[in-house]
């Protein structure tokens, strides 16, 4: 039965269209290659995820073609028909986003409730195939034969998610992560597809729990459901999958800059923080083997009894001030953990205010709702009230004044021991509106993380690093990430990769996973393998669980660890020029660690291509990730690549055999890329670096580089240094400040070619750099 388009309104960039049933469907053009698809479900369409208006001042044009209602911009061309359906195309015809024109067939199974009940009594796991019935809305895409998906945070499996279907629904879920699992701690709807090579994206803006099947049930559609909501998704085009993905963290947020520091070594243990002693003894064994490093992550041992905000004084000498002093004395901060469930305990106070204050979430008949997690008996603080989140940032003032780098959230999914989750008829807030944990659920560990980026901020007037295990879109302006708790297994080290990839493309330019393997016992091979892996991710930390065999780099053998030590070394070399990369995501919007695909869009051979990665666009890193392995097919895309060990150059466009012992990362540079190099040190010192060497890899290059004081704000208002260096085709070499706003510079550049080494000295009169010799 067909639902006729019986007209149009089209005022200020927002077009309503008007069917014969249901409510109309609106579409807001935001910007040439950004347009809004909004219907009224009933639900408030408060979004979490898009913060401000994303409304530029753009040229369109409405015209009525008979059978459908076309809005044509810059970029992007959508025909509306009837039946509510939407066909999208990029601004030269290629079709993009098309509406599935037939009915869902859902994959037959021969599993009923009462059989479904059976099978998870025995602890197998049952996923709950969509049906029509238990959604609200359902939207179905056509696919095409030749196109592929990417994005959706850091979900299991391949970089390419076609096949695959998942759930937005976020979970503490401790078994062994694998491509069957259809969600875990963080909840990103958007998705990416390259539709016969043409790029676009779709982000479903819905916090319900939601389902994405992406080619799995036919090959013939894809479809995005919910439980509830309205349905509110944004339509991105670009010319490239980088375009694309600019519009995506425009909408939702770049990474913020981060201190320094951030970028350094850490590690971490579930069950260092028994005392400060066992601190103590980890950063001992970092000096005596000459280690860098610089942040030791304290897990749930510290506090009292785990309550919020408290430490355990008997365990600490009773002067917890002192010990973190000591620490940052001897170059290394530490970095808490703080969970989501409050000890409910009449004498503490968190709990005491909490209650007085009724910021807890509550029970349908209005009593506070108590679950479990480490504390036992706990409750939830409704972060989607504002003032809870206000009450919540203000004592974040406990850890700035302790002297703590930050907060590392967890457990707040909501974990609940309880029942696995807290029901979804609990009562949240959204903002001063009553809601339910359905629709809070994928936000709270969100706004969690608001909170506690809000306190530190105004407690430290530092950039703060937060750390949160569950997310939603839009959380990266907050917080960085990790992929949670993994395992000390081959498969766990191959498929942090895409992960991490797809954190990347999806927000997410700041994100980790646990090195080594956070459960279970690790190998000297895995994780040295592991750590070579991980030379450019962001987040550098090394994590494991109590009860398995320690992962510190001297608990191994010599080889590892001599190994470890390299690694560690170079990383902080590489931290000016990730440094330079971040400060580039903060103004273009994309990710520094990306899949290839990113940067080459229009070669199939990357579309599928899972255990290679890019740092910007000019390294190449192809770890291994299978034991055993000694060399490895690495494939280059177009352009030339110079091998960073031995300088051999390789042409683009085919793969190549890399020797990859024991000791050996395969990394490429793109020939005539010049790179920052950083001083050998021990930890990221708060004092400004004297001197920076710039490499050449190659005949010829220019690179802009960026300087400030890596920890406060003050480069917002132009406190801030840019060099320019070159190596010119006739072998002139050019240093210059281009940007003199941050009063330090460097009193010495040295610029290395594979012939010379050129040393620069700064002439503070006239701020220019002379050549020595």
């Amino acid at each position: 039965m067909s639902n006729q388009l019986t007209g149009y309104e089209n005022n200020d960039q927002t077009i309503t269209l008007t069917y014969e049933e249901g409510k109309p469907l609106i579409l807001k053009v935001l910007t040439g290659e950004i347009i809004r698809v909004f219907q009224d479900h009933g639900v408030s369409a408060n979004s979490y995820a898009v913060e401000g208006n994303k409304e530029r001042k753009t040229k369109y044009q409405v015209e009525d073609k008979g059978d459908h209602v076309e809005i044509t911009t810059s970029g992007l061309i959508v025909k509306a028909y009837d039946n509510q359906k939407l066909d999208v195309y990029d601004s030269e015809g290629n079709p993009l986003v098309i509406d599935y024109r037939g009915e869902r067939t859902p994959l037959p199974t021969d599993m009923d409730d009462e059989h479904r009940h059976t099978v998870m009594s025995e602890g197998h796991s049952v996923h709950a195939k969509a049906k029509a019935g238990n959604v609200n809305f359902e939207i179905i895409k056509s696919l095409a034969p030749d196109e592929q998906f990417y994005g959706l945070g850091g979900k299991t499996g391949f970089l390419n998610k076609r096949g695959y279907e998942y759930d937005n629904w976020n979970a503490d879920n401790p078994v062994v992560h694998n491509e069957t699992q259809t969600h875990l701690y963080k909840s990103i709807p958007v998705v990416y597809g390259l539709k016969n090579g043409h790029p676009y994206g779709l982000f479903f803006d819905n916090s319900y729990k939601s389902h994405f099947d992406l080619g799995k049930e036919s090959e013939h559609y894809y479809f995005y459901s919910a439980v509830g909501g309205n349905i509110d998704y944004y339509i991105m085009g670009g010319h490239t999958l980088k375009d694309v993905v600019a519009n995506y963290t425009y909408l939702t947020g770049v990474v913020p800059l981060p201190q320094k520091f951030m970028l350094g070594y850490q590690q971490s243990r579930w069950g260092y923080s028994t005392s400060d002693k066992r601190v103590e003894s980890i950063a001992d064994g970092f000096a005596k083997y000459k280690l860098p490093i610089d942040v030791i992550h304290l897990d749930i041992d510290y506090m009292n009894g785990y309550r919020d905000f408290t430490w355990d004084e008997k365990k600490y000498s009773n002067d917890t001030e002192g010990f973190v002093k000591r620490m940052h004395e001897r170059g290394i901060r530490l970095m808490p953990i703080l969970d989501a469930g409050v000890k409910k305990d009449d004498k503490y106070n968190i709990y005491k205010e909490g209650i007085e204050k009724g910021y807890f979430v509550k029970n349908p008949d209005g009593s506070v709702y108590v679950g479990k997690v480490w504390p036992g008996d706990s409750v939830f603080p409704d972060f989607g009230n504002p003032d809870v989140r206000a009450w919540w940032a203000k004592h974040c003032k406990f850890f700035a004044d302790n002297g703590f780098c930050g907060i590392w959230n967890d457990m707040d999914e909501p974990a609940n021991f309880a029942q696995k989750q807290l029901p979804n008829d609990t009562v949240f807030s959204n903002g001063h509106e009553k809601s339910t944990h359905a629709r809070m659920h994928n936000v709270y560990g969100h706004l969690q993380a608001k909170a506690c980026y809000e306190g530190m901020k105004e407690a430290t007037g530092k950039r703060p690093y937060i750390i949160t295990r569950a997310a939603y879109s839009g959380t990266q302006k907050y917080s960085t990430v990790w992929t949670g708790d993994n395992t000390a297994v081959w498969a766990h080290l191959a498929m942090a990769i895409p992960q991490l990839n797809g954190l990347g493309m999806s927000g997410f330019a700041f994100a980790g996973t646990d090195i080594g393997g956070f459960q279970e016992d690790t190998t000297p091979e895995l994780l040295t393998r592991w750590i070579e892996a991980s030379l450019f991710v962001p987040l550098f930390r090394n994590h494991s669980i109590m009860g398995s065999r320690f992962q510190e780099p001297w608990a191994f053998d010599k080889q590892t660890l001599d190994i470890y030590r390299k690694y560690l070394n170079l990383r902080y070399r590489f931290i000016p020029f990730l440094y330079d990369q971040f400060r580039h995501e903060t103004q273009c919007g994309l990710p520094v660690m990306r899949p290839l695909v990113l940067n080459y869009d229009q070669d199939p051979a990357v579309r599928n291509l899972n255990d290679e990665y890019m740092v910007g666009s000019k390294l190449l890193v192809a770890p291994i990730v299978d034991q055993g392995q000694t060399k490895r097919l690495v494939y280059l895309p177009a352009g030339e690549w110079i091998d960073f060990w031995n300088n051999a150059e390789y042409s683009g466009k085919q793969s190549v055999v890399a020797e990859a012992p024991i000791d050996k990362l395969p990394l490429f540079i793109k020939k005539d890329t010049i790179l920052p190099w950083g001083n050998k040190v021990m930890h990221i010192s708060d004092e400004p670096e004297k001197i920076m060497t710039f490499r050449l890899f190659g005949e010829a290059g220019s690179y802009v580089h960026y300087q400030d004081d890596g920890t406060d704000f003050n480069y917002q208002h132009g406190e801030y240094n840019e060099y320019y260096v070159a190596v010119e085709e006739n072998g002139d070499v050019k240093v210059k400040l281009t940007n003199h706003g941050y009063k330090p510079t460097y009193q010495k550049i040295y610029v290395t070619t594979d012939q010379d080494r050129y040393e620069f000295d700064f002439d503070e009169k006239t701020g220019n750099y002379n050549l020595v010799k």
